[in-house]
């Protein structure tokens, strides 16, 4: 056993959830030769924990063993507990006198886990801040990979149980479609943010302070990722492969109320945010919506006047028109709705990679829309034009969100 004495408790921080520019050095007992002033740290990772007492020696061991070997004495373990009844806090603060990097903080008038991982970064000294869960669920290990891509320029690099090397071990059905359910419902609402990442729902992750300082955050329940994407600058993202592993110790934390709270936060998000892309991608559709209906027009009342004998049917003008519609929209979202993102893919060869895509994506949907609007004409006769708005209004949403997530990407995810 070490001869040292376990430091305090670190004092939790209270006020606006902000994470500060510089690193925190305040007074450190772990270390009394280093003066009253303890000197930043290279990385700070974050613990947040409730019941997890039988997990956390072990825990607190491979997280030192594999950090101390890549990182002497350039990180700290801040493991942030929400006053647990089997008292993990105290568990924890026993060991800081075996681990001089580890430090415990026991909140005892908040709760959750987002807001337990911001308070743990106020607190913190490294210029990269990261976090793991407390079951052992997360391989440690990967932290070093995670590590490896922000020291090549990643400004955020997350664990993806979605990307190559990835998986979620033995899930049930049942909790796989909940979280791809999850994910598709964040893309609904936050295209641009969710869609960034193939693993939105990770809370294994490490981002640059300088990404997130001074950012008002406001997270719900425990997606905290979200939250970083949404109000973080993000310039530069790498995911990393990992297989979420079965609880061992402890009892699962997953209940109905954290699928509420990553709704609401969802929607919290979505307006505190503002709706500015999305209203001019909004616009955009309604001046395709014109050009669309108008060519429609034209060639099915062009056709009965100047080739009667021919004509063109309903199916044929809508296709064609829906096109025309196509190629006004790309134009226009690639210049106002996504400016900002095309001028950082110039060229012909960049533009004609989007204008594809997002062809593809709605000939899809223009496919979708001529059999809803034949199924309607012809087989429940509506009226030609209300069948054309109804299809249009159906294949809507998938032409937005699909796009948002595909056409133009925020970011080049390595």
């Amino acid at each position: 056993m070490s001869d040292r004495q376990p430091h305090p408790l670190l004092p939790t921080p209270t006020g606006l959830l902000q994470i500060p520019e510089q690193a925190v050095t305040a007074e450190n007992p772990a270390d009394p030769s280093a003066g009253s002033e303890a000197p930043p740290v290279f990385f700070s990772l974050i613990v947040p924990t409730y019941n997890e007492g039988k997990n956390v020696e072990n825990l607190v061991k491979i997280l030192s063993d594999l950090l101390t070997g890549q990182v002497p004495g350039g990180y700290e373990l801040i493991l942030v507990d929400d006053d647990s009844p089997d008292r993990t806090w105290e568990i924890a603060h026993s060991l800081t006198a075996t681990y001089p990097q580890l430090q415990v903080m026991r909140r005892e008038n908040e709760r959750g886990l987002s807001t337990a991982v911001i308070r743990g970064w106020q607190a913190a000294r490294g210029e990269i801040l990261g976090v793991i869960d407390g079951d052992l669920q997360h391989p440690p290990e990967v932290l070093l990979q995670l590590l490896a891509a922000i020291e090549q320029g990643a400004d955020l690099a997350v664990a993806s149980r979605h990307v190559g090397g990835g998986g979620v071990s033995t899930w049930s059905l049942l909790r796989r479609v909940l979280s791809r359910g999850a994910q598709l419902i964040g893309l609904l609402i936050l295209p641009g943010v969710v869609g960034r990442v193939s693993d939105p729902m990770s809370g294994y992750f490490l981002v640059r302070r300088s990404s997130i300082a001074q950012r008002q955050l406001s997270p719900l329940g425990y997606k905290i990722l979200i939250e970083v994407l949404g109000r973080g600058k993000i310039r530069q993202l790498t995911e990393v492969g990992y297989v979420f592993r079965e609880r061992v110790e402890g009892e699962s934390k997953v209940t109905r109320k954290q699928y509420i709270d990553y709704l609401r936060h969802l929607v919290k998000l979505r307006l505190s945010l503002g709706l500015g892309r999305f209203l001019r991608f909004g616009t955009v559709g309604f001046t395709g919506l014109f050009v669309d209906l108008s060519i429609f027009r034209i060639l099915r009342v062009g056709s009965q006047l100047w080739f009667p004998t021919l004509g063109i049917p309903a199916e044929l003008a809508s296709a064609i028109s829906g096109e025309m519609g196509i190629i006004n929209n790309f134009f226009w979202n690639d210049l106002w709705t996504f400016g900002d993102i095309s001028r950082q893919q110039r060229g012909r060869k960049q533009r004609l990679k989007r204008f594809l895509k997002f062809n593809l994506i709605c000939l899809i949907g223009l496919a979708l829309n001529t059999l809803i609007f034949s199924a309607l004409f012809r087989v429940f006769h509506v009226n030609e034009i209300v069948a054309k708005l109804i299809a249009i209004a159906i294949v809507t949403f998938w032409n937005f969100w699909i796009n948002l997530k595909l056409s133009w990407r925020v970011t080049e995810v390595k």
